[in-house]
């Protein structure tokens, strides 16, 4: 098992009617959360809409969370900017609140080198040198890709202990598992490839999905460890309608929709993401009751 478990969610930020953040509802989701099959909570990634948060809301946002979950779950701050500097100072500040760790998105919009890649997550590690780091690869949102060659040379710093792998590609997962040490942890970013990403050398999933399915996960997970690998296929089938059905529009649209036919009031989404379309509700709703997902009480 990784060092943030097999399962770390990334949850969706509630919002009121007005807009504002639910901090509330916040605590009571990640709550049902930790007792369902989440080993971790990332807060204020891209599924929690981190680009239109602003950092006073994502710190009461740490704080609210770390309340809800702890000692049940941990908590990764998603401090990660395209300004090293901005990055180093919102990381610093989470490090003083205790938290567990926190995720690093790789740099988007300035496009960096390989290097300067290097040196921006060298840096943000070095100055929080006692709070765990996962990296964050992502190339469909920055526009660049974290190489292996580069994950290795991250790997030898020592609070660097993780990836969030989304590229889409096994190969390149491939590659990091053999650029790295055994004790490096591969995580998968996309819900659909959690099972072959374990195949290749993975521990786990930071995973959208989990906020229905978190136990059916986390069963899943287990049960390739244990050598069960059809009864994990068999989970995978079951599930995979839901994970592509979550990413039909730009998460969180669907997830949070999914949240809200479940009786979470999570609220819309923030401009300039939109509300779900009718069609993609509709193939949601579909396979919800496929599942046989129990509503919230």
């Amino acid at each position: 098992m990784g060092y943030f478990g097999r399962v770390a969610t990334a949850m969706v930020t509630p919002f009121a009617a007005d807009g504002s953040v639910s901090y509330a509802t916040a605590e009571a989701l990640a709550a049902h959360l930790a007792d369902h099959g989440s080993d971790s909570i990332v807060v204020c990634g891209t599924t929690g809409e981190s680009p239109t948060l602003t950092w006073d809301e994502e710190f009461q946002l740490f704080q609210a969370v770390q309340r809800a979950v702890a000692g049940r779950a941990k908590v990764i701050a998603g401090t990660g900017s395209n300004s090293t500097r901005e990055a180093i100072s919102a990381t610093q500040k989470a490090a003083k609140l205790g938290l567990d760790g926190t995720l690093q998105v790789v740099p988007y919009y300035n496009k960096p080198p390989q290097e300067g890649l290097y040196q921006h997550f060298a840096a943000i590690a070095q100055a929080s040198p006692d709070l765990p780091v996962m990296l964050y690869n992502v190339p469909g949102r920055t526009g660049c890709n974290l190489l292996a060659g580069t994950v290795a040379r991250l790997a030898e710093i020592p609070n660097i202990v993780a990836i969030k792998e989304a590229s889409g590609s096994l190969d390149h997962v491939s590659q990091i598992r053999a650029a790295t040490p055994p004790t490096f942890d591969i995580y998968s970013g996309d819900d659909s490839l959690t099972l072959p990403t374990l195949a290749v050398g993975g521990c786990g999933v930071v995973s959208v999905a989990s906020h229905l399915v978190g136990d059916r996960l986390q069963a899943m997970i287990q049960g390739f460890e244990a050598g069960r690998v059809a009864e994990a296929t068999q989970v995978h089938i079951e599930l995979f309608p839901l994970f592509k059905a979550l990413f039909l529009m730009a998460n969180p649209i669907p997830v949070k929709s999914a949240l809200a036919l479940q009786g979470w009031d999570v609220g819309t989404v923030r401009l300039p993401l939109c509300p779900i379309t009718d069609e993609v509700k509709q193939s949601l709703q579909g396979i919800l009751a496929a599942l046989a997902l129990p509503p919230r009480h």
